[in-house]
């Protein structure tokens, strides 16, 4: 499902985030963290060739809206892992984002993400 492909996963609860990297390469993929705050995963995001991402809505620094933003402006797919939903000012701008709520499966989140990836392969 995610073979070769670079994953992001920003999370700031570690069973989590390991939960999810290690999903991520029983499928195949690469893994880029886990990272636990926003200004981590911004200054690492330039270093790595994201194929997507599974950010949690709020990080230890701050809420992942600014990620998401530079995200979206790379053309990065996205789902945001959450347990208390997307942050209000991104659930503003951007109401459409994938919102997977925690508790979920790893293999749930990153289907979810392999088929936004994708899509997003795929001519308009």
């Amino acid at each position: 499902m995610l073979e070769g492909l670079t994953i992001l996963i920003v999370e700031d609860e570690p069973i989590v985030g390991l939960n999810l990297a290690f999903t991520v390469e029983d499928l195949g993929g690469r893994v880029a963290g886990p990272v636990a705050t926003v200004a981590e995963a911004i200054e690492l995001l330039p270093h790595i060739h994201a194929s997507g991402a599974v950010l949690d809505g709020r990080l230890a620094d701050r809420d992942v809206t600014p990620l998401a933003v530079d995200l979206a402006a790379r053309g990065i797919p996205f789902v945001v892992h959450s347990g208390t939903g997307l942050p209000d000012a991104l659930a503003l701008t951007h109401p459409d984002l994938p919102l997977i709520m925690k508790p979920a499966s790893s293999v749930a989140v990153l289907r979810e993400l392999a088929e936004r990836i994708e899509n997003a392969r795929e001519p308009s």
